[in-house]
């Protein structure tokens, strides 16, 4: 079966790291089912199967689906044809915890990382194979080149380990960068101890103009009568950690502009 463009499909080819990543999920005991998104040929899907949990998978293109029903009897009931950016994930998962985990579509993948927030309160882990670049932006520290807001607002909720790189070779057709997987854990607490709407757009608006300082780039979310010469308003988003951010969204919340 040709991959398709238009569903960004490059199928994985080893064995050696589809078992790898399989067996990548280590907090199964958070949780006994699975999610797979964008099985395709099932090359992960056959080392999911092994392990002693419910998989579900989800699949956008219809001739995959077709030959994942053909070749994999065992997930009957369990093949999703959708796309999983429209999925309620909640009632597909019976409001039950889930390992998230997937050969993901580089041309949606920060699409599937925002929905894997939105559901954070049902996804202890996630698992995931993404370019390179992004996936060193989701675990990039603060102060490197590479941290933004993808950083911040998946840190916020969950702590990341890169795991290992995938050279194009492993795949067909093998793609133009190199590849790597991530893992996620979530954190403890997915409180954040302040407004979280507002938490996600000051992140958004520091990190629009990311070479300016705080002072200029926020001045609009606060009243203007309000100092913002403090040294701390002089540092440039990619200098404050996620604690950071959270301090900032409460002051801003006690010192907001009118338009806010």
């Amino acid at each position: 079966m040709k991959p398709k463009k238009s569903y960004g499909q490059h199928f994985l080819t080893s064995e050696q790291i589809a078992a790898r990543i399989a067996h990548s999920l280590r907090a199964t005991d958070l949780y006994d089912q699975v999610l797979e998104v964008g099985p395709g040929q099932g090359m992960l899907t056959k080392h999911l199967l092994v392990r002693n949990l419910r998989l579900t998978v989800v699949e956008a293109d219809p001739d995959m689906v077709a030959h994942l029903q053909e070749h994999y009897p065992e997930l009957e009931g369990q093949i999703v044809a959708a796309d999983f950016l429209r999925l309620a994930l909640d009632e597909r998962m019976s409001n039950r915890p889930f390992g998230l985990i997937g050969n993901f579509p580089y041309n949606i993948s920060s699409q599937i990382l925002f929905k894997m927030l939105d559901y954070r309160h049902l996804i202890p882990e996630m698992v995931g194979m993404f370019q390179r670049e992004m996936a060193e932006r989701v675990i990039a520290p603060e102060g490197s080149k590479t941290y933004g807001v993808i950083s911040v607002l998946v840190q916020a909720y969950y702590t990341g380990e890169y795991l290992f790189t995938v050279k194009p070779g492993s795949f067909h057709p093998p793609p133009k960068v190199q590849s790597a997987v991530i893992r996620l854990e979530r954190k403890a607490s997915l409180e954040l101890n302040c407004d979280e709407a507002l938490f996600k757009r000051v992140v958004k608006q520091a990190f629009g103009q990311r070479r300016k300082m705080l002072r200029n780039t926020l001045k609009s979310l606060v009243d203007p009568a309000e100092s913002l010469q403090d040294d701390f308003f002089q540092q440039r988003p990619e200098q404050l950690s996620v604690a950071d951010f959270v301090w900032l969204t409460n002051w801003i919340a006690e010192h907001p502009s009118s338009t806010t």
